[in-house]
Order: structure tokens, then sequence, then C-alpha cells
């Protein structure tokens, strides 16, 4: 079996933007689909079938196979039906593309408990729940492909999304580990970086460079990380517009005391604290 060709294939927010693409990208290379969408707003508010449902009409007229699931991967019942749609209409899951989102996006001062809970329940614990239901069947095949979408708010910040950009540097932390734990295994875990023209980002980029980011230009990094040939774990991989680069914490070389130093002898040696001019690639401490 090559690729994904056969692999069953759960998409979160598939029924638009980033989701969609993946979805019709996968079943266009032979997978079988779960569609998952709320299909709700862009703030995760109301729901609906409609969107799900005209992804997966889109892929089975073109003679793919697809199913659709409506629930929402915020809570841990919604994470475990998402991937019993999996095994009730295919009889297996081989893959899970976390890529459901949603934006409240406030300044820190203005910022209400609600609106974080709400995003961190959706970017965050939904990725946790649709990958922890998924984890025991990957364990016992031998094989299983994790991909989480993270983003650059969380990656390096953004004005407005301490909740997302809190949120999505957490998958980042939870695949990190996943790759450890899942090597052994026969799991891959990853996080895709998308930058592309949806409507999470229809009001936060220009015009002009948002006719340049089709969001069909991530799909065919998700769909590779997904495949059997991928063999790649724990890699961050930024996609947008054709470019495509992996991105990695580096380690300065830093200072090393052999004594507990006073402060004002670790503020003078502060300029080579953070001299990253020897920097190598930052590892576990287990190696």
């Amino acid at each position: 079996m090559a690729g994904v060709e056969g692999r069953v294939v759960v998409v979160t927010g598939a029924g638009g933007g980033l989701g969609r693409q993946h979805a019709l990208l996968f079943a266009e290379r032979g997978a079988r689909v779960v569609v998952n969408d709320l299909g709700g707003a862009r703030d995760g508010t109301g729901g609906g079938s409609d969107m799900a449902d005209a992804v997966v009409a889109e892929i089975t007229a073109a003679g793919g196979e697809a199913v659709a699931n409506y629930d929402s991967v915020a809570t841990a019942e919604g994470g475990e039906a998402v991937v019993r749609g999996a095994l009730d209409a295919f009889g297996a899951v081989d893959v899970v593309v976390n890529n459901a989102g949603i934006l409240r996006d406030v300044t820190f001062a203005k910022m209400t408990d609600e609106q974080w809970d709400a995003v961190v329940k959706v970017h965050l614990y939904g990725t946790y729940h649709v990958t922890h239901a998924a984890w025991p069947h990957f364990r016992e095949q031998g094989f299983g492909r994790v991909i989480v979408t993270t983003s650059t708010s969380g990656l390096y910040g953004n004005f407005g999304q301490a909740n997302y950009g809190a949120a999505k540097l957490a998958v980042v932390g939870l695949i990190n580990t996943l790759a450890l734990e899942g090597r052994k295994y026969g799991i891959t875990a990853n996080a895709v970086a998308p930058i592309a023209a949806t409507r999470m980002t229809s009001d936060v980029m220009p015009e002009d460079m948002l006719a340049q980011l089709d969001p069909a230009y991530v799909s065919p990094l998700v769909v590779h990380l997904a495949s059997e040939e991928c063999a790649d774990t724990g890699e961050v991989v930024l996609a947008g517009g054709g470019h495509y680069a992996r991105v990695h914490y580096m380690q300065a070389a830093g200072v090393r005391f052999d004594h507990v130093p006073g402060i004002d002898e670790l503020a003078a040696k502060w300029t080579a604290v953070i001299d990253m001019a020897d920097a190598e690639l930052g590892r576990p401490l287990n190696g």
C-alpha cells in the first residue's frame, strides 16, 4: 500500500478552507475520509450539517469514499464519536488530521475567561480528544499518523491572539511527546503551520497577500506527512503559497557556571547566554 491509498483518514474542521482541501486531496489519493465539521461560525457558535455534507458530496461525486461527522471536538464525547464514525463506516482509523479551529480575537487586557476557554477547548483539547481516541487503535495495529495544525501565531506570536497562540504552541508540545511515545509503535506525530486564505484569516492579512495563499498549497504537505513512506516525526513544517520550510527550536551554546551565580554575575554574562552564533538544534533532556 503506497502513500495513503486505502487508509482511513479523519479530518476535523473539514467543511471548508484548509480542512476541505485536505479531505479532497486525501480522497483523490485513494484514502477513505471522515469529514468532520460542526458547521458553526468562525467563532464556534452555531452548527449544522451542510458544510460537511457538501464536502462528502464533492468526494463521492468524484468517485471517492467519505462520510460526514458533525460532532464537536471540544469534548471527550465528541472526539470519541469522531473516531467511532471512522470505525463504524470503514472498520479502522489510520490518520487523524487535527484541523478544527475557531477564533475569539481580543487583546489580553480585554480577554474574558470564556474567550480563553472557548479557543483552547477547540484547538488544544480538540486535538487531544480526537488523537486520544485514535491512539489505542494506532498502537494495536502498529501504524498511525497524527497531524496537528499549529500557527505562526503560536510559534512567533500575534497581536490580539493570546488564546489562539497559546493553544497553537501547546499542540507542538503535544506532538513532541507523541513522537517519542509513538516511535516503537509505528506512529508518527507532526505539526503543520499553514499560511492560507481562509475565513479564519480573511481579516488578518492584506487582500494582496491572501490572493497568493490558496489553501490547496498546504494539503500536499499534510498528505505527505500522513503517507506510509514518510517516517519523519516530531517535525513542525510551515506551508504557504508554495513555500515549505521546517521550523525548529535552536539552543544557544550558552554559559556554564561551576557554582550558583550571583544575579550580577549572571547579568555580566547575559550577552553570551543569549548569543545564537553557535546554536544547535534543541533536543529532549533524555537524548
